[in-house]
């Protein structure tokens, strides 16, 4: 793989969680967010990107997240299990996936809010048709995801650097 080919990232937080007496690193998904990973899971799929790397956060709703996700896939990419993925701010995110292997070519990240939504809002300096008035309006509720593309290295990854290509998030 060349780094001239453009790199994909997605970014998918985490389905709806459930608000049992655990802490918040160990909250399940609800009932409704199993479905809706799976929705998302379906969608993932049918964008075609074939993930080379998946790094998902090491909390329980983000781990469920993926594995209902990634079951609808025709192939499952390596995953890495990042505890630095929980509680991130958009900059130690970017910082995360400067560390990025370059054989890497399409990478999806399963986190939380604000981080997730943050990231895509710096890195998009320009979308296609209407996908960030589509974002922007409806913010990043759970199970959504937004599809960005960027030319260069991981290492070059910093915010506008990328391009909105889709977003798609469950209806309420």
């Amino acid at each position: 793989m060349s780094v001239a080919e453009p790199r994909r990232i997605v970014l998918f937080r985490h389905a709806k969680a459930d608000w049992p007496q655990v802490t918040d690193h160990e909250r399940p998904l609800a009932e409704r967010g199993r479905m809706d990973a799976a929705v998302a899971g379906r969608k993932l799929a049918d964008t075609a990107i074939p993930f080379d790397l998946a790094l998902c956060s090491t909390a329980i709703r983000t781990r469920e997240t993926w594995k209902l996700a990634v079951h609808e896939f025709p192939q499952r990419p390596k995953t890495v299990y990042e505890e630095r993925i929980y509680e991130a701010s958009p900059g130690e995110l970017i910082a995360l996936l400067n560390e990025t292997p370059d054989d890497a070519q399409n990478v999806i990240l399963i986190g939380h809010n604000p981080g997730v939504q943050g990231l895509a809002d710096i890195l998009a300096g320009a979308a296609e048709g209407d996908a960030r008035e589509r974002m922007n309006r409806r913010g990043f509720p759970a199970a959504a995801f937004a599809v960005l593309s960027f030319d260069g290295s991981w290492k070059s990854l910093e915010p506008g650097v990328a391009t909105l290509r889709d977003y798609w998030a469950p209806e309420d």
